[in-house]
């Protein structure tokens, strides 16, 4: 593994750590003071996560690409824009660190370490919820890294935040995230049986975002190596 590679896949893995102990940790401070009030406590959540998103991509977007997510960085590397023997280590770190910022969220509000979800999330109108989220969020990432790339990620941010209220699943859209939540029974968490029927629709919907911006911005993967945001290395292929 060279060195570009090892320090992409740090940033990959500290990025989503410190995402998902920003989404676990204010779901679980947004519990203990919104007094009962759920929408409060959603609206805490969701304004932590919006805000903690355009702050990692910032800083961790030169290094990686500031994928975080799977989804996102199969869809990059379908284009082209990351080669496919880096995928793994991409994904791993992502699944890795996800796991690891749920721990961090545990111990910070000295919840048990290790635990499983008991938060219901399933049926066919969540699974819809999970495409449309995913299928936004690669969009929103798709359209507005080829002309305006410096927006990303107040872009992403925005969409994340409008996403937990319009949508029923309240927009996890990144398998990472779902897998490290499952291993959370706190607000933000997801029974592990309802974890493949999201992820397949995350999938799914970040595949088809793809395709139709291939087909809408025709030279896509001409400039794909800015997925999210600009390396300041060049992928070796």
């Amino acid at each position: 593994m060279n060195a570009s590679l090892n320090r992409r896949i740090v940033a990959e893995a500290t990025g989503t750590a410190m995402l998902l102990a920003a989404v676990v940790g204010s779901g679980i401070m947004a519990d203990q003071l919104s007094g009962g009030n759920q929408a409060i406590a959603l609206l805490a959540n969701t304004i932590a996560t919006g805000a903690a998103l355009v702050a990692l991509i910032l800083a961790f977007g030169s290094v990686s690409g500031a994928h975080f997510n799977p989804a996102v960085t199969l869809a990059d590397a379908s284009q082209g824009g990351l080669a496919w023997r880096d995928v793994p280590g991409y994904v791993i770190a992502q699944c890795t660190g996800a796991v690891l910022g749920v721990w961090i969220a545990h111990a910070m509000f000295e919840q048990r370490l290790f635990m499983l979800s008991q938060h219901a999330r399933s049926g066919p109108a969540q699974m819809f919820s999970e495409f449309v989220a995913t299928f936004g969020l690669v969009a929103v990432i798709w359209g507005c890294s080829r002309r305006r790339s410096s927006a990303v990620p107040f872009a992403v941010g925005a969409y994340i935040t409008a996403a937990y209220w319009f949508t029923a699943s309240t927009s996890f859209a990144n398998p990472a995230v779902t897998l490290a939540r499952a291993l959370s029974d706190t607000f933000a968490g997801i029974r592990p049986i309802d974890v493949p029927g999201f992820v397949l629709a995350q999938f799914v919907g970040a595949m088809v975002a793809t395709f139709l911006f291939r087909w809408l911005v025709p030279a896509l993967p001409e400039t794909a190596p800015d997925v999210v945001m600009p390396r300041s290395e060049p992928i070796q292929r």
